[in-house]
């Protein structure tokens, strides 16, 4: 993030939507119909981080996806997709970690977001919302969907919740790889 410091986000549970999110709110579609997207390794290893501190991560979706699925694998996480009520598997959610809603941030971009964003003390938007999401957004992000907007939110839950900045974060995670995993540094 080129340096800048930004407003800590003082949640104790991160939920994100995906598409718009994880994504630019771009799909690829080829002619057996199946959905392609462009995510961001940048957003992954903001997760990782999250993980890494004992951060819980959700990602919610209205509609069930392949796609989704297949990230969520990826990045570890716990994923609810096909959802009538998105709100209402946050409120399940968040129950069974502990967490009160109102230590929650959720990360949204469009009016399906809307009952989340109400219901949690952190609703975090991504610069290209809906006009109605920019309007109840407690923090609009600088970072695009599916251009770093992730790994923005989770460098500033992490600066609040465990005073980490991103540098010693990364630190803190390269410690904890085996020697043998990690690549050489050369000067």
């Amino acid at each position: 993030m080129s340096g800048l410091r930004r407003e800590a986000i003082d949640a104790r549970a991160v939920v994100t939507d995906f598409d718009g999110v994880h994504t630019d709110d771009t799909a690829f579609v080829d002619a057996d119909g199946r959905e392609f997207v462009r995510v961001s390794r940048s957003d992954g290893m903001g997760v990782s981080l999250l993980r890494r501190a004992g951060i819980p991560f959700l990602i919610l979706s209205t509609e069930t996806n392949g796609v989704v699925a297949a990230r969520a694998r990826k990045l570890r996480v716990d994923v609810r997709q096909g959802l009538d009520d998105k709100a209402a598997a946050l409120r399940e959610w968040a129950d069974a970690q502990g967490v009160a809603l109102a230590d929650v941030a959720y990360l949204g971009n469009d009016v399906n977001d809307l009952p989340c964003l109400r219901i949690v003390g952190w609703p975090v938007a991504v610069p290209r919302s809906h006009p109605d999401v920019l309007a109840i957004a407690r923090v609009v992000l600088h970072r695009a969907g599916g251009d770093g907007a992730v790994r923005e939110l989770a460098e500033r839950v992490l600066r609040s919740r465990t005073g980490l900045v991103p540098e010693r974060a990364g630190a803190a995670l390269r410690a904890s790889i085996p020697s043998s995993s990690q690549p050489e540094e050369h000067s």
